[in-house]
């Protein structure tokens, strides 16, 4: 059946026309100074099989080309990339952005209606700025768990390699795919579906993000009270501390703030306790300064005493694997002779020298004769007798003589 030029005409005037594409940072790629492809109704649409206008780049070096999916209209209305498409503002699927904003989708699944509502929809963007989605909502607590701060370059790499998985490739490395194991055909990733994606429904990257949210820990606060201090880490050299002010003045009075720029973190001393909590309970994982996420942690106290008891403290260490046991204790019938002259009382040390100042008083020694400017080494005064020590070599019977021996000889 011959369509009329009119009804032909109609159909162009729903077509799609655009002069650059609606991409986020990651699919648009780190190269500054790229080259698009762009054809004029080279593609349907995925979502309203509509002719819209098709790019093609490349995002970078050994990355793989990509290309739009879906037309700026259909992307307007979720907001999310026409590649990936992903949240513009957070970087998240879009069924983790209605969970979290609980939005609800009202978007017809029959062709007639979806015709319908794309283009009241279409007709209501242009008479607006063009921001669509989720752009008018507050951000809330999961959001900004989940969100992605900075660009996923990974994701733009090339596809695996099908003839090295079978050890049939022979480009080596000239070839432009990438020779890695693929993932279990079970894996719940290896099944996406774009359609999946831009409606929100059965979504398994979606579904592992909310899983990972409810599983993420809670930063619970030291029994110190008098802890006070928040630290602060992943800072680079464009946040100051005028932005670390702007983030935490609206949880209390802040005492002061120390930046330590060589070790790219911040400590935050709040005046109180009940501040500083409510700013970590308002900030674990959610705080985001000049698009980095900060690491927020609690202090440790100053000169606190140690957790440990004293019971705790005093038991002894398990012994070293591999080394020779302890000597055992000397019989007591050696003991007894004292040949090292350690004394009775086994102080491990002898005896010392007399007290000379006793002799004197008690007072100041008199000065010794001698030449002027010469000190005259101190001698013990006569009559006094030093303690000798008395060593096992200097035992006549230690080698088995005896008195009686020596008398015979």
């Amino acid at each position: 059946m011959a369509v009329s030029l009119g009804a032909n005409t109609y159909n162009r005037q729903n077509w799609e026309t655009s002069d650059f594409p609606i991409l986020c940072q990651t699919c648009l790629g780190d190269n500054p100074y790229m080259r698009m492809i762009r054809e004029t109704y080279g593609k349907e649409c995925t979502i309203c099989n509509r002719p819209f206008t098709v790019f093609r780049w490349c995002p970078g070096a050994k990355m793989r080309y990509k290309k739009t999916e879906v037309c700026q209209t259909c992307a307007k209305t979720k907001n999310v990339c026409q590649t990936c498409l992903l949240d513009l503002e957070y970087g998240l699927p879009v069924q983790v952005r209605d969970a979290a904003l609980k939005m609800q989708d009202n978007i017809p699944k029959s062709d007639v209606n979806r015709e319908y509502y794309q283009q009241n929809n279409e007709v209501a963007l242009s008479k607006s700025d063009g921001s669509g989605g989720a752009g008018g909502k507050a951000p809330n607590e999961l959001l900004m768990k989940l969100a992605r701060t900075t660009p996923y370059y990974k994701r733009n790499r090339p596809h695996i390699c099908s003839f090295w998985v079978k050890g049939e490739c022979k480009r080596g490395e000239e070839c432009p795919y990438r020779h890695d194991m693929p993932t279990d055909p079970n894996d719940p990733l290896a099944n996406q579906n774009i359609k999946d994606r831009y409606y929100g429904v059965d979504d398994p990257v979606a579904e592992k993000l909310l899983k990972r949210a409810y599983d993420m820990p809670k930063l619970t606060p030291p029994n110190d009270r008098s802890i006070t201090t928040i630290y602060v880490g992943g800072l680079d050299a464009n946040i100051k501390e005028q932005d670390l002010k702007d983030a935490f003045y609206q949880y209390g009075e802040i005492r002061n703030i120390n930046l330590v720029t060589k070790s790219s973190c911040a400590f935050v001393n709040f005046s109180m306790r009940e501040s500083a909590e409510k700013a970590v309970q308002g900030c674990f994982n959610k705080l985001i300064v000049k698009g980095r996420r900060l690491k927020i942690l609690w202090g440790k106290g100053q000169g606190a005493p140690s957790a440990k008891g004293p019971q705790e403290e005093a038991k002894p260490l398990p012994p070293v694997p591999g080394l020779p046991p302890a000597l055992p204790q000397p019989p007591t019938e050696l003991l007894a002779h004292d040949f090292f002259g350690l004394g009775a009382e086994g102080s491990g040390m002898p005896p010392g020298p007399p007290d000379i100042l006793k002799q004197f008083g008690g007072g100041v020694l008199p000065p010794l004769p001698g030449p002027a400017g010469i000190r005259m080494p101190l001698m013990a005064p006569p009559g006094t007798h030093h303690h000798v020590i008395h060593y096992p070599s200097q035992d006549p019977q230690r080698l088995g003589t005896s008195k009686s021996r020596q008398n015979d000889n």
